[in-house]
């Protein structure tokens, strides 16, 4: 198989139909065994990031890109102890559940009164392909967790966002209103004064308009005799 073959392959083994979920497990991005060793893993990123890195395929690039990314990503969850634990721990899981689904599969069966008939969990190439598939769940449920994690954190900070610009605007809006209130002060005290003065003027005029319509007591006149 010539490089070029191989390299479309592999571009159309990560991105194929319905790889959403499988490429949620770095261990089969990379194609290795859970249980391999760190620089084992490293040796075989480097190996599949050259195969689809853009600039060795010109003539799929965009693809390329794509897969060239999801293997990166792959990488980056395995080399950190903390999320490749974490990983690990899905497959554990995943084995005590296929365990326990047999277990019960059993209990069936001797309720049955079947006996020890032969369940297809005990090959164990199927057994391989029933924690494989629990792994997959496992992987799908952790994704579909961490996007729930992720809207809410985005609902939250939307949420508060909205808030602040609620309160910036409330700012903005007294600090117009006290700004408008500050510069027309003067023009009230001038109103104000001005009314006082008519007010003050309009009762003069009344005052003295009232004196000189008084009628003033006759003179006195000396009685004569």
């Amino acid at each position: 198989m010539n490089r070029l073959h191989q390299r479309s392959l592999l571009i159309h083994f990560i991105l194929k139909p319905g790889s959403t979920y499988f490429n949620l497990n770095p261990f089969e991005v990379l194609q290795v065994e859970p249980e391999a060793e760190i620089d084992v893993i490293k040796k075989r990123y480097r190996t599949l990031s050259i195969l689809v890195h853009p600039d060795k395929n010109q003539n799929d690039k965009d693809r390329a890109q794509m897969a060239f990314d999801i293997i990166n990503r792959a990488w980056r969850t395995l080399e950190n102890e903390a999320t490749r634990k974490r990983c690990l721990d899905i497959y554990e899981e995943a084995k005590e559940r296929t365990d326990h689904m047999i277990a019960e599969k059993r209990k069936k069966q001797k309720k049955e009164c079947k006996g020890f008939e032969v369940i297809p969990e005990d090959d164990p190439e199927k057994y391989k392909h029933a924690v494989y598939v629990m792994v997959m769940k496992l992987f799908a449920d952790m994704e579909r967790r961490r996007q729930q994690l992720e809207q809410r954190d985005q609902e939250e900070r939307k949420r508060k966002r909205e808030a602040e610009i609620e309160e910036e605007d409330k700012r903005k809006a007294e600090k117009e209103w006290q700004k408008n209130f500050e510069e027309s002060r003067q023009s009230r005290v001038n109103s104000w004064h001005d009314f006082q003065s008519g007010a003050s003027k309009s009762k003069k005029t009344k005052k003295q308009k009232h004196m000189g319509g008084m009628l003033l007591p006759p003179k006195f006149k000396p009685e004569s005799r």
